[in-house]
């Protein structure tokens, strides 16, 4: 099958209807905005892995920790007093920011399988530490007895889920836009080097591992202000929200969608939460090994996951031109000069 060329406005058109398109569920589907909420909000902690792994080449299945922090750190403020919901942002993304960056320094100095040891330990040690604490978190019922304050002081989280994924959608939105603003800028071009090839950035003089740190620590805070979204929509945070099980449902849903693809992380959610969501309706006792089934099935047949299967469907006019090549006259005269040579 050819594949089909864009343009880049009508790549952009099709970026904005993607985002219409989401906002319109709002209209579309009022019955299951509280699915919707989730799906948004599992979609950007998907980015924000995939900021880690796709793209900074770091491998690791424990950024649930991160999740789980920023979940804490937004719900403690909430019971405590403080249930303005921005700035529960700004505290759960230094909390989890911080923490990243500090273990980056950890993770960062080892190779592959010292970084999944490491990611590993640490969400394990923040489980067990969480469910220790249950004077504080609440342990394995629960941290409860959060009141999150309307949005703008205005906007009450309502039982519909109406506010909570206007506000979801928000946050989402602008730190997407963020990601795709650090990604494309220079520290962006150079995570994508160090990915496809660590030695050669190293030969020209980049700091290699003073760049991967940075990129681990934003990563963790992405997922700190996903964990503390969940945290303020449902005003509950569950003990699962810093365990293992939800550090790889994660990457699930970003080899779904595909890795290294600013857009994999949230088709992968979208995909992954309706199937998920689906099956366990269709079938409620069996529905993990339907589930099962689709994962696998999708992985072996979509090389690359969702993204990286259209991305052989659909081109830029840009990437077409570079993959023609040069004319076929240039072609004829470059063989006979290196005939000649």
């Amino acid at each position: 099958m050819k594949p089909v060329t864009l343009s880049p406005g009508q790549l952009r058109a099709a970026e904005v209807l993607f985002w219409l398109a989401l906002a319109s569920s709002f209209f579309l589907a009022p019955d299951h905005l509280t699915l919707l909420s989730q799906i948004l909000i599992f979609g950007l902690f998907a980015v924000a892995l995939d900021m880690a792994l796709g793209y900074a080449g770091i491998l690791t299945v424990g950024h649930a920790a991160f999740f789980g922090a920023g979940a804490y750190t937004a719900g403690l403020l909430a019971k405590h007093g403080w249930g303005e919901p921005f700035s529960g942002l700004l505290a759960a993304l230094v909390v989890a920011g911080a923490l990243g960056y500090a273990l980056s320094y950890l993770i960062v100095r080892g190779a592959d399988l010292t970084r999944l040891m490491i990611t590993i330990g640490v969400c394990v040690l923040l489980y067990e530490l969480a469910n220790r604490l249950s004077s504080i978190t609440g342990g394995s019922d629960g941290l409860q007895g959060m009141n999150v304050s309307p949005v703008f002081g205005v906007f009450a989280f309502d039982l519909f889920g109406k506010t909570a994924f206007l506000y979801a959608f928000g946050v989402v939105l602008a730190m997407f836009l963020l990601v795709r603003l650090v990604l494309r800028s220079p520290f962006g071009l150079a995570l994508r080097g160090i990915h496809d090839n660590r030695k050669r950035m190293l030969a020209i003089g980049s700091p290699v591992e003073a760049r991967l740190r940075m990129a681990y620590g934003f990563s963790a805070a992405v997922a700190g202000v996903a964990g503390a979204l969940l945290a303020q929509t449902t005003q509950f945070v569950g003990i699962e929200s810093i365990g293992f099980n939800r550090s790889a449902e994660v990457l699930i849903i970003l080899v779904l969608g595909g890795t290294g693809r600013l857009y994999g992380g949230l088709v992968g959610a979208i995909v992954y939460m309706l199937v998920h969501d689906w099956f366990a309706d269709m079938n409620p006792e069996y529905w993990m090994f339907w589930l099962g089934i689709f994962l696998i099935a999708a992985v072996m047949l979509g090389r690359g996951g969702i993204m990286g299967a259209l991305s052989r469907r659909i081109r830029t006019k840009e990437h077409a031109t570079s993959t023609a090549g040069p004319p076929q006259g240039a072609r004829t005269a470059g063989r006979q000069a290196g005939g000649s040579l």
